[in-house]
């Protein structure tokens, strides 16, 4: 048995949560038989709910009868939102994906064609490689910068691809072309790769977080050097930075549809 539910009144406040999180982005405005066939309770039960809901401005009615979320929740997420801070939100996962991928990893966000870093877990080997916190780098030679180019607005995107996208190490992509179809390739995996792109000896795998308003807000990367980041292990450590990616999203809001 749960232990909360011996508590009086756990069972009302547990279905009038349910009730507000019936509603999604596909479905704003909801019947009484729709809310009460998706938290499984009575008619009787759910209107009861609703009203006290209303009361307090959480739940609001429609003029065709339906129900919606109210103006008391815009205000509670505005509050939550205001006192929410990303590189808080971050840490713990931050220091979970170092141990246990032995690597770096860091928090970035987009900057003015940069990515910045916001906070850093240093690897836990001898042999690492550390970007320091406030660091600025380049979008398109970067596997955060080319992590968040590829969630951008369109113009966004078309502004860096028309450069100049200077050559940092051998392996960066400097072709417009080139980095536009690397674009796609990221959207359509979840993760980015740059392989010795920024400087040689270095890999990194980046993916997104994204915000209460589905869009990506920053990225979460592992990065290494290549000996160790290299063949199957890139898409392995790709897997772990998305399952951080998405944690650290569901912390800060973001509930996919």
């Amino acid at each position: 048995m749960n232990e909360t539910a011996s508590y009086p009144g756990t069972q009302a406040v547990t279905r009038a949560i349910a009730l507000l999180k019936s509603f999604n982005a596909g479905q704003p405005e909801r019947s009484l038989a729709e809310l009460a066939q998706a938290t499984k309770l009575n008619k009787t039960t759910a209107y009861r709910l609703l009203a006290a809901l209303e009361h307090e401005r959480l739940i609001t009615r429609t003029q065709s009868g339906g129900y919606r979320l109210g103006p008391e929740l815009i205000a509670l997420g505005g509050m939550a939102l205001r006192s929410h801070d990303l590189r808080a939100a971050a840490r713990p996962m931050l220091e979970s994906l170092a141990e246990a991928t032995g690597e770096t990893t860091t928090l970035e966000v987009l900057g003015n064609r940069h990515v910045l870093v916001l906070d850093e877990v240093s690897s836990r080997y001898l042999v690492g490689i550390s970007q320091d916190v406030g660091s600025r780098l380049p979008l398109h030679a970067t596997s955060t910068g080319k992590l968040l180019l590829a969630y951008a607005a369109p113009e966004e995107i078309e502004a860096v691809l028309r450069g100049p996208l200077p050559r940092l190490a051998p392996c960066t992509i400097t072709d417009p072309d080139r980095l536009r179809a690397e674009l796609e390739q990221i959207r359509a995996q979840g993760y980015a790769v740059a392989q010795e792109e920024l400087e040689v000896g270095f890999v990194a795998i980046a993916a997104p977080i994204r915000g209460h308003d589905q869009g990506v807000v920053a990225a979460i990367s592992v990065g290494g050097p290549s000996l160790r980041l290299q063949g199957e292990r890139i898409a392995g450590v790709g897997a772990q930075v998305q399952a951080a990616g998405r944690a650290i999203s569901r912390q800060i809001g973001y509930r996919p549809d």
